[in-house]
């Protein structure tokens, strides 16, 4: 038992960031990926788009807000179904992600910060380099679609 205490002591003294994400599904079947712009934490990296839960949100208003924000789409907590979640610690945080699958919005996706979008088949994902919490993932959302 002393390694599994130790574990969750180390875990436990990182705050931990709670943020939402969503794997847009468009009617091709495709993924959508953003890449992290410069100036960001892992600029350059793809990850799925979504971003922390204010206090108060639940993490599907915060993916609600995120995605008109970061991608001037518009859908509904409704129109989200939870698959899978990461829990990962980097060096600073402990990051605990919900992954939402969504396949019915509003608009076209316009990125709005800066961010360079792609979409991409489920058999290519791998293609792209992701922060590591995304990456257990990938093979969840391929076996998924």
């Amino acid at each position: 038992m002393g390694c599994w205490a130790a574990e969750a002591r180390q875990a436990s003294a990182k705050p931990i960031v709670l943020v939402a994400a969503a794997a847009l599904i468009d009617a091709d079947g495709r993924v959508l990926l953003a890449q992290r712009p410069e100036g960001k934490s892992m600029a350059g990296l793809w990850e799925f788009p979504g971003g922390k839960v204010d206090p108060g949100e639940t993490p599907e208003q915060a993916l609600v807000r995120e995605l008109k924000e970061e991608l001037g789409i518009d859908t509904r907590s409704s129109c989200l179904a939870p698959i899978a979640f990461a829990s990962h610690s980097y060096d600073d945080f402990h990051l605990l992600m919900p992954l939402f699958v969504c396949r019915i919005w509003q608009g076209q996706v316009v990125p709005q910060e800066g961010q360079q979008v792609t979409w991409v088949r489920p058999v290519r994902l791998r293609d792209y380099p992701m922060p590591a919490a995304d990456e257990p993932l990938v093979a969840l959302l391929r076996d998924l679609l």
